[in-house]
Protein backbone atom coordinates (compact mmCIF):
# COMPACT_ATOMS: atom_id res chain seq x y z
CA UNK A 1 0.00 0.00 0.00
CA UNK A 2 1.33 3.49 -1.18
CA UNK A 3 2.59 5.70 1.93
CA UNK A 4 0.25 8.39 2.76
CA UNK A 5 2.58 9.98 5.04
CA UNK A 6 2.39 13.88 5.21
CA UNK A 7 5.36 16.24 3.58
CA UNK A 8 8.08 17.16 6.49
CA UNK A 9 6.80 21.13 6.44
CA UNK A 10 3.10 21.32 8.05
CA UNK A 11 2.71 24.53 8.64
CA UNK A 12 0.18 25.56 6.17
CA UNK A 13 -1.95 23.35 7.69
CA UNK A 14 -5.10 25.44 9.00
CA UNK A 15 -5.13 25.76 12.81
CA UNK A 16 -1.71 24.92 13.13
CA UNK A 17 -0.30 28.67 13.15
CA UNK A 18 -1.78 29.33 15.87
CA UNK A 19 0.19 26.78 18.34
CA UNK A 20 3.11 28.52 18.41
CA UNK A 21 4.65 25.96 16.07
CA UNK A 22 7.65 27.62 14.40
CA UNK A 23 6.27 28.49 10.83
CA UNK A 24 9.31 27.59 7.83
CA UNK A 25 12.31 29.48 8.20
CA UNK A 26 11.72 29.95 11.91
CA UNK A 27 15.29 29.34 13.45
CA UNK A 28 15.23 26.64 16.39
CA UNK A 29 15.89 27.59 19.71
CA UNK A 30 18.07 25.28 21.70
CA UNK A 31 15.16 23.35 23.37
CA UNK A 32 14.15 22.80 20.15
CA UNK A 33 17.34 22.05 19.07
CA UNK A 34 17.31 18.87 21.57
CA UNK A 35 15.12 16.88 19.00
CA UNK A 36 12.88 14.03 19.39
CA UNK A 37 12.43 11.68 22.89
CA UNK A 38 15.08 9.41 22.98
CA UNK A 39 14.66 6.31 21.09
CA UNK A 40 11.61 8.35 18.91
CA UNK A 41 11.97 8.67 15.24
CA UNK A 42 12.52 11.71 13.31
CA UNK A 43 9.71 11.26 11.45
CA UNK A 44 7.49 8.58 10.71
CA UNK A 45 7.03 7.38 7.36
CA UNK A 46 3.88 4.88 7.23
CA UNK A 47 0.26 4.47 6.27
CA UNK A 48 -1.34 5.99 9.68
CA UNK A 49 0.55 9.35 8.89
CA UNK A 50 -2.56 10.54 7.20
CA UNK A 51 -4.56 14.41 6.70
CA UNK A 52 -8.71 14.03 6.45
CA UNK A 53 -8.47 16.30 3.54
CA UNK A 54 -6.18 13.45 1.27
CA UNK A 55 -8.17 10.69 3.08
CA UNK A 56 -10.72 9.35 0.76
CA UNK A 57 -12.76 6.48 -0.11
CA UNK A 58 -10.22 6.02 -2.71
CA UNK A 59 -7.76 5.04 0.23
CA UNK A 60 -10.24 1.90 1.14
CA UNK A 61 -11.73 3.76 3.87
CA UNK A 62 -15.48 2.76 3.25
CA UNK A 63 -16.33 -0.80 2.19
CA UNK A 64 -19.63 -1.50 0.80
CA UNK A 65 -21.73 -4.86 0.68
CA UNK A 66 -22.88 -6.03 -2.04
CA UNK A 67 -26.27 -8.19 -2.32
CA UNK A 68 -23.59 -11.75 -2.92
CA UNK A 69 -22.32 -10.35 0.49
CA UNK A 70 -25.32 -10.00 2.19
CA UNK A 71 -26.60 -13.26 0.80
CA UNK A 72 -23.40 -14.76 2.25
CA UNK A 73 -23.67 -13.43 5.66
CA UNK A 74 -27.42 -13.99 5.91
CA UNK A 75 -26.41 -17.92 4.93
CA UNK A 76 -24.26 -17.82 8.02
CA UNK A 77 -26.36 -16.21 10.12
CA UNK A 78 -28.99 -18.99 9.81
CA UNK A 79 -26.04 -21.74 10.49
CA UNK A 80 -25.06 -20.07 13.67
CA UNK A 81 -28.57 -20.38 14.39
CA UNK A 82 -28.86 -23.93 13.92
CA UNK A 83 -25.67 -24.94 15.76
CA UNK A 84 -27.60 -23.47 19.27
CA UNK A 85 -24.87 -22.15 20.27
CA UNK A 86 -24.62 -19.19 23.33
CA UNK A 87 -24.95 -15.99 21.26
CA UNK A 88 -21.84 -14.55 22.51
CA UNK A 89 -19.78 -17.02 21.05
CA UNK A 90 -19.72 -16.20 17.38
CA UNK A 91 -16.05 -17.20 16.07
CA UNK A 92 -14.88 -16.87 12.24
CA UNK A 93 -15.18 -21.07 12.48
CA UNK A 94 -18.98 -21.50 13.25
CA UNK A 95 -19.83 -18.04 11.24
CA UNK A 96 -18.43 -19.22 7.28
CA UNK A 97 -17.79 -16.64 5.20
CA UNK A 98 -16.07 -18.44 2.25
CA UNK A 99 -16.11 -15.47 0.04
CA UNK A 100 -15.97 -12.22 2.58
CA UNK A 101 -13.12 -13.80 4.72
CA UNK A 102 -9.97 -12.46 2.29
CA UNK A 103 -11.67 -8.91 1.56
CA UNK A 104 -12.45 -8.50 6.14
CA UNK A 105 -8.39 -10.44 6.99
CA UNK A 106 -7.28 -7.52 4.52
CA UNK A 107 -9.43 -5.09 6.76
CA UNK A 108 -7.53 -6.21 9.42
CA UNK A 109 -4.11 -5.62 7.66
CA UNK A 110 -5.43 -2.12 6.98
CA UNK A 111 -6.07 -1.03 10.57
CA UNK A 112 -3.16 -2.85 12.03
CA UNK A 113 -0.79 -1.70 9.71
CA UNK A 114 -2.26 0.80 6.93
CA UNK A 115 -4.43 3.45 7.62
CA UNK A 116 -5.63 2.55 10.43
CA UNK A 117 -9.86 2.98 9.61
CA UNK A 118 -12.63 1.41 8.16
CA UNK A 119 -16.05 1.29 7.64
CA UNK A 120 -18.18 -1.56 6.65
CA UNK A 121 -21.26 -0.56 5.00
CA UNK A 122 -24.38 -2.03 3.73
CA UNK A 123 -26.18 -3.87 7.03
CA UNK A 124 -29.73 -2.72 7.44
CA UNK A 125 -30.75 -2.58 11.22
CA UNK A 126 -34.66 -2.96 10.13
CA UNK A 127 -33.71 -6.03 8.62
CA UNK A 128 -32.88 -7.94 11.74
CA UNK A 129 -33.94 -8.43 15.12
CA UNK A 130 -31.34 -6.83 17.84
CA UNK A 131 -30.23 -10.46 18.43
CA UNK A 132 -29.61 -11.43 14.82
CA UNK A 133 -28.01 -7.65 14.30
CA UNK A 134 -25.70 -8.50 17.23
CA UNK A 135 -24.81 -11.88 16.05
CA UNK A 136 -23.67 -10.20 12.51
CA UNK A 137 -21.76 -7.36 14.15
CA UNK A 138 -19.96 -10.48 16.22
CA UNK A 139 -19.71 -12.43 13.53
CA UNK A 140 -18.00 -10.04 10.75
CA UNK A 141 -15.77 -8.59 13.34
CA UNK A 142 -14.33 -12.06 14.61
CA UNK A 143 -12.45 -11.94 11.36
CA UNK A 144 -10.35 -8.55 11.96
CA UNK A 145 -9.94 -9.36 15.63
CA UNK A 146 -10.71 -12.31 18.10
CA UNK A 147 -10.58 -11.00 21.07
CA UNK A 148 -13.50 -9.28 22.75
CA UNK A 149 -12.76 -6.22 25.82
CA UNK A 150 -14.60 -5.87 28.90
CA UNK A 151 -15.02 -2.24 28.75
CA UNK A 152 -15.60 -1.56 32.17
CA UNK A 153 -15.21 -2.96 36.30
CA UNK A 154 -18.59 -4.44 35.68
CA UNK A 155 -17.46 -6.38 33.01
CA UNK A 156 -19.77 -4.42 30.16
CA UNK A 157 -18.91 -6.27 27.04
CA UNK A 158 -21.31 -4.41 24.94
CA UNK A 159 -21.41 0.04 25.78
CA UNK A 160 -24.63 2.04 24.63
CA UNK A 161 -23.95 5.51 23.45
CA UNK A 162 -27.17 7.38 23.78
CA UNK A 163 -28.44 10.34 24.71
CA UNK A 164 -29.50 9.92 28.93
CA UNK A 165 -30.43 12.70 30.65
CA UNK A 166 -32.35 10.46 33.57
CA UNK A 167 -29.88 11.55 35.78
CA UNK A 168 -26.93 14.16 36.41
CA UNK A 169 -24.47 11.72 36.16
CA UNK A 170 -25.81 9.69 32.86
CA UNK A 171 -26.14 13.36 31.50
CA UNK A 172 -22.76 14.33 32.29
CA UNK A 173 -20.90 10.95 31.27
CA UNK A 174 -19.72 11.36 27.47
CA UNK A 175 -21.40 8.03 26.72
CA UNK A 176 -24.47 9.92 27.33
CA UNK A 177 -23.96 13.56 26.49
CA UNK A 178 -25.76 15.15 23.67
CA UNK A 179 -22.77 17.97 23.80
CA UNK A 180 -19.43 17.37 21.71
CA UNK A 181 -16.51 15.67 23.49
CA UNK A 182 -12.49 16.05 22.84
CA UNK A 183 -10.29 13.75 21.69
CA UNK A 184 -9.19 10.83 23.36
CA UNK A 185 -8.01 7.11 23.03
CA UNK A 186 -10.06 4.31 24.85
CA UNK A 187 -8.25 3.46 27.83
CA UNK A 188 -7.24 -0.55 26.38
CA UNK A 189 -8.43 -2.26 22.96
CA UNK A 190 -6.23 -2.20 19.70
CA UNK A 191 -9.35 -1.66 17.67
CA UNK A 192 -12.37 -0.15 18.61
CA UNK A 193 -15.88 -0.90 16.79
CA UNK A 194 -19.16 0.79 16.51
CA UNK A 195 -22.39 -0.39 15.10
CA UNK A 196 -25.05 2.52 14.27
CA UNK A 197 -28.18 1.35 15.36
CA UNK A 198 -29.60 4.86 14.18
CA UNK A 199 -28.28 8.14 13.91
CA UNK A 200 -29.03 11.51 15.47
CA UNK A 201 -31.84 13.97 13.64
CA UNK A 202 -28.83 16.54 13.48
CA UNK A 203 -25.03 16.28 14.12
CA UNK A 204 -22.87 13.45 15.60
CA UNK A 205 -20.78 13.44 12.93
CA UNK A 206 -17.34 10.76 14.57
CA UNK A 207 -14.25 12.54 13.76
CA UNK A 208 -10.70 11.36 13.79
CA UNK A 209 -7.25 12.04 13.45
CA UNK A 210 -4.09 10.39 13.38
CA UNK A 211 -1.49 10.36 15.90
CA UNK A 212 0.72 9.55 13.64
CA UNK A 213 -0.04 12.89 11.69
CA UNK A 214 -0.14 14.90 15.11
CA UNK A 215 3.66 13.50 15.73
CA UNK A 216 4.96 14.52 12.54
CA UNK A 217 3.96 18.25 12.78
CA UNK A 218 5.49 18.08 16.20
CA UNK A 219 8.20 16.09 15.68
CA UNK A 220 8.86 18.99 12.30
CA UNK A 221 8.38 22.25 14.90
CA UNK A 222 8.06 21.54 18.18
CA UNK A 223 10.07 18.54 19.65
CA UNK A 224 9.93 19.89 22.59
CA UNK A 225 6.16 19.27 22.86
CA UNK A 226 6.74 15.38 21.81
CA UNK A 227 9.08 14.91 25.13
CA UNK A 228 6.95 16.69 27.23
CA UNK A 229 4.40 13.40 26.34
CA UNK A 230 6.96 11.08 26.60
CA UNK A 231 7.69 11.83 30.50
CA UNK A 232 6.80 9.47 32.66
CA UNK A 233 4.98 12.22 34.97
CA UNK A 234 1.75 12.43 33.85
CA UNK A 235 -0.92 11.99 36.58
CA UNK A 236 -3.87 10.21 35.07
CA UNK A 237 -6.67 9.58 37.59
CA UNK A 238 -8.51 7.00 35.38
CA UNK A 239 -9.50 4.30 34.92
CA UNK A 240 -6.99 4.78 38.45
CA UNK A 241 -4.22 6.79 39.53
CA UNK A 242 -0.87 6.51 37.87
CA UNK A 243 2.06 8.32 36.31
CA UNK A 244 3.02 7.44 32.84
CA UNK A 245 3.45 8.98 29.26
CA UNK A 246 0.91 9.57 26.61
CA UNK A 247 3.28 8.33 23.83
CA UNK A 248 5.26 5.53 23.43
CA UNK A 249 7.21 4.35 20.66
CA UNK A 250 7.51 0.27 21.42
CA UNK A 251 8.32 -2.37 18.89
CA UNK A 252 8.73 0.72 16.50
CA UNK A 253 5.62 1.59 16.46
CA UNK A 254 4.12 4.75 17.86
CA UNK A 255 1.75 4.43 20.48
CA UNK A 256 -0.98 7.19 22.08
CA UNK A 257 -3.14 6.82 25.23
CA UNK A 258 -4.79 10.09 26.64
CA UNK A 259 -7.86 11.96 27.05
CA UNK A 260 -8.77 15.24 28.85
CA UNK A 261 -11.05 13.79 31.51
CA UNK A 262 -8.24 11.66 33.32
CA UNK A 263 -5.74 14.25 33.24
CA UNK A 264 -7.69 17.37 34.20
CA UNK A 265 -11.58 15.97 35.27
CA UNK A 266 -15.12 17.56 34.21
CA UNK A 267 -18.16 19.30 35.54
CA UNK A 268 -19.28 16.16 36.82
CA UNK A 269 -16.66 13.97 38.01
CA UNK A 270 -14.33 16.82 39.05
CA UNK A 271 -10.42 16.37 39.49
CA UNK A 272 -10.21 15.95 43.41
CA UNK A 273 -7.85 18.35 44.61
CA UNK A 274 -5.34 16.12 46.69
CA UNK A 275 -4.11 14.54 43.13
CA UNK A 276 -0.94 16.51 41.02
CA UNK A 277 -2.33 19.37 38.83
CA UNK A 278 -0.88 19.25 35.25
CA UNK A 279 1.72 21.76 34.82
CA UNK A 280 2.29 24.44 32.61
CA UNK A 281 4.07 22.17 29.73
CA UNK A 282 1.67 19.61 30.19
CA UNK A 283 -1.22 21.77 29.44
CA UNK A 284 0.44 23.44 26.20
CA UNK A 285 0.88 19.65 25.09
CA UNK A 286 -2.62 18.61 25.21
CA UNK A 287 -3.75 22.04 23.65
CA UNK A 288 -1.26 21.50 20.88
CA UNK A 289 -2.19 17.69 20.56
CA UNK A 290 -5.73 18.95 20.31
CA UNK A 291 -5.15 21.65 18.08
CA UNK A 292 -3.34 19.48 15.68
CA UNK A 293 -5.74 16.61 15.61
CA UNK A 294 -8.25 19.38 14.67
CA UNK A 295 -6.09 20.82 11.99
CA UNK A 296 -5.49 17.36 10.46
CA UNK A 297 -8.85 15.50 11.21
CA UNK A 298 -11.35 13.46 8.85
CA UNK A 299 -15.20 13.67 9.91
CA UNK A 300 -17.03 11.01 8.88
CA UNK A 301 -20.97 10.82 8.72
CA UNK A 302 -22.10 7.45 9.83
CA UNK A 303 -25.50 6.17 8.71
CA UNK A 304 -27.51 3.33 10.21
CA UNK A 305 -26.35 -0.19 10.27
CA UNK A 306 -22.16 1.10 9.56
CA UNK A 307 -19.97 -0.98 11.20
CA UNK A 308 -17.03 1.40 11.97
CA UNK A 309 -13.33 0.48 13.08
CA UNK A 310 -10.24 2.80 14.35
CA UNK A 311 -6.82 1.43 15.67
CA UNK A 312 -7.29 2.90 19.15
CA UNK A 313 -3.40 2.85 19.56
CA UNK A 314 -2.34 5.70 16.30
CA UNK A 315 -5.80 7.40 15.95
CA UNK A 316 -8.07 9.34 18.22
CA UNK A 317 -11.15 9.90 18.25
CA UNK A 318 -13.83 12.31 18.87
CA UNK A 319 -17.44 13.37 18.54
CA UNK A 320 -19.85 16.75 17.29
CA UNK A 321 -22.58 17.28 19.34
CA UNK A 322 -25.96 16.09 18.49
CA UNK A 323 -29.84 16.84 18.29
CA UNK A 324 -32.14 14.02 18.62
CA UNK A 325 -35.01 13.86 16.99
CA UNK A 326 -39.02 12.35 18.30
CA UNK A 327 -38.70 9.22 16.18
CA UNK A 328 -36.27 6.02 17.71
CA UNK A 329 -34.64 6.33 13.77
CA UNK A 330 -33.64 9.96 14.56
CA UNK A 331 -32.18 9.03 18.25
CA UNK A 332 -28.31 8.43 17.90
CA UNK A 333 -27.34 4.82 19.01
CA UNK A 334 -24.00 3.66 18.99
CA UNK A 335 -23.26 0.33 20.13
CA UNK A 336 -19.23 0.00 21.58
CA UNK A 337 -16.70 -2.88 21.58
CA UNK A 338 -12.99 -3.33 22.71
CA UNK A 339 -10.92 -5.87 20.37
CA UNK A 340 -7.75 -7.32 19.45
CA UNK A 341 -6.41 -9.62 17.38
CA UNK A 342 -3.90 -12.77 18.19
CA UNK A 343 -2.47 -12.63 14.94
CA UNK A 344 -1.96 -9.09 14.34
CA UNK A 345 -2.06 -7.38 17.77
CA UNK A 346 0.36 -4.72 18.61
CA UNK A 347 3.02 -4.79 21.34
CA UNK A 348 1.34 -2.84 24.17
CA UNK A 349 3.87 -0.71 26.61
CA UNK A 350 4.25 -1.83 30.18
CA UNK A 351 2.61 0.76 31.28
CA UNK A 352 -0.38 0.01 29.44
CA UNK A 353 -0.35 -3.76 30.02
CA UNK A 354 -2.40 -3.87 33.40
CA UNK A 355 -5.25 -2.31 31.56
CA UNK A 356 -4.80 -4.06 28.19
CA UNK A 357 -4.67 -7.53 30.99
CA UNK A 358 -7.92 -6.85 32.80
CA UNK A 359 -9.84 -5.67 29.80
CA UNK A 360 -9.02 -8.99 27.80
CA UNK A 361 -9.14 -11.47 31.03
CA UNK A 362 -10.76 -14.29 29.42
CA UNK A 363 -11.45 -15.63 32.96
CA UNK A 364 -13.34 -12.60 34.03
CA UNK A 365 -17.13 -12.08 34.75
CA UNK A 366 -18.27 -10.90 30.85
CA UNK A 367 -22.22 -9.26 30.91
CA UNK A 368 -23.41 -8.65 27.45
CA UNK A 369 -26.58 -6.33 27.71
CA UNK A 370 -28.30 -6.22 24.34
CA UNK A 371 -30.28 -2.90 25.46
CA UNK A 372 -28.84 -0.08 26.96
CA UNK A 373 -31.27 -0.59 30.47
CA UNK A 374 -29.13 -2.05 33.42
CA UNK A 375 -30.32 -5.01 34.58
CA UNK A 376 -31.22 -6.62 31.86
CA UNK A 377 -29.66 -10.20 30.64
CA UNK A 378 -27.93 -10.08 27.14
CA UNK A 379 -30.99 -12.54 25.03
CA UNK A 380 -27.69 -14.37 22.97
CA UNK A 381 -26.69 -16.34 26.26
CA UNK A 382 -29.04 -19.71 25.80
CA UNK A 383 -30.52 -18.47 22.45
CA UNK A 384 -32.40 -21.84 21.40
CA UNK A 385 -34.82 -19.94 19.12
Amino acid sequence: MASLAAAPVMASVPGVSGLGLPQVGHRRTVDDALGCPTGFPEFLHHPLAWTGDRLTQENGLIHHLSHDDMEEIRRALTSFKEQELDGDLVTRENFPLPNLAARLDALSEILHDGIGVAVIRGLDPKEFSVEDLTIVRLGLQSYIADQQGRQDHKGNMLVHIIADNSSEIKLGHHRHSTGAISFHNEEAGDIVSWLTRSTAASGGRCIIASAYEIYNVLATHRPDILRTLAKSDWPLALPRFQCRPLIFHEDSRLIMNFGRTPLMGNATHPRPEYLPKLNERQREALDAVEAIAKAVQLEIQTGAGDLHFINNLAILHRREGFVDGASLDEKRHLVRMRLRSTRLGWKIPTELEREWREAFNQEACKTWHLEPMPGEAFPLRKYTN
